[in-house]
């Protein structure tokens, strides 16, 4: 892949990241003013349509025979069991804490890349994604203790269960990104998440009859920038670089998270996390680096 479509994929999966990092603002503000899974389920179908509204550029695909079976997994991993967990972890931990934990999501796909995809590991990659966990669990604990955080054990670890949700729809994706465009991915995330979250919703809590300005704006924002722009734009990242690689930018997720928190929240930044927060985007530049054109992949599966 030329440097300047590298690039492009860099800075996509940059936007996501920010994307993604302000989602658990959001989550938490919706959270208050809605039922959980209400939330989830009117985001799921707000991203359907603006993708029925667009789907006139939904891009290519080319089936291929078993496919079912990959993109069947892409869906249990996101949206459905990942947003359930998800849901349990905001419920139970802070957003900065949640954010912290997806540093791990690096790790957990590089392994996984390596023993399915046949995806070589450099020593400096390994290197810089060590680095970028150590500042970002740094600047989880830099911090006091969250009033929003009923639970924090719990709750980190259903968020680690969501980590290894993000894993497999990570190297699902990949594998799947020859053949369907980021468009289909991420539109079958959406409809395939109203589907699986509008009956559980239903069972969990009636509809809700009044709806707040605060609640509505969050849910819209999650929707429409979050459901279609992160996961546009990951999908892209992932369809031009190795599934490594792209993982490394969850990196930011946890200074993305605390950055809004900052600005949205009116939380502060002490001098500790300020030099964790250099840290995880020296840990995820080291894990980009690259002196010379990776080998190509002894066996890949798409």
């Amino acid at each position: 892949m030329g440097g300047q479509g590298r690039g492009v994929a860099m800075v996509c999966l940059v936007v996501a990241m920010a994307l993604w990092g302000s989602s658990f603002i959001a989550l938490k503000l919706a959270f208050a003013e809605l039922p959980p899974l209400w939330v989830i389920c009117a985001r799921m179908a707000l991203g359907s349509l603006v993708f029925l509204l667009a789907w006139r550029w939904r891009g290519r695909m080319q089936y291929r025979r078993g496919d079912w079976k990959y993109l069947l997994g892409l869906a249990a991993c996101e949206p459905c069991l990942y947003f359930l967990f998800e849901a349990l972890a905001l419920q139970n931990t802070s957003a900065s804490q949640a954010g912290m934990v997806t540093a791990l999501l690096p790790l957990l796909v590089a392994v996984g890349a390596f023993v399915w995809l046949k995806e070589r590991i450099s020593r400096t990659t390994l290197a810089g994604f060590l680095i970028a966990v150590i500042g970002a669990i740094w600047l989880s604990l830099a911090g006091g203790a969250d009033a929003h955080a009923p639970n924090p054990l719990l709750g980190n670890f259903y968020e680690f269960l969501a980590m290894l949700c993000a894993m497999g729809y990570t190297l699902l994706l990949k594998h799947l990104s020859a053949r369907y465009s980021p468009f289909l991915l991420t539109a079958m995330v959406a409809f395939v998440g109203t589907l699986f979250f509008l009956p559980l919703a239903l069972l969990a809590a009636p509809l809700p009859r009044e709806f707040s300005l605060l609640g509505v704006g969050a849910v819209a924002y999650l929707g429409v920038l979050v459901t279609v722009g992160a996961y546009g734009l990951y999908n892209f990242g992932v369809s031009r670089l190795p599934a490594s690689q792209a993982s490394g930018f969850t990196n930011l997720i946890p200074v993305f998270t605390l950055v809004f928190a900052m600005l949205l929240l009116g939380e502060r930044l002490n001098s500790p996390q300020m030099l964790a927060v250099l840290l995880v985007f020296a840990g995820v530049a080291l894990s980009q680096w690259r002196t010379a054109a990776p080998p190509l992949p002894a066996a890949v599966l798409d």
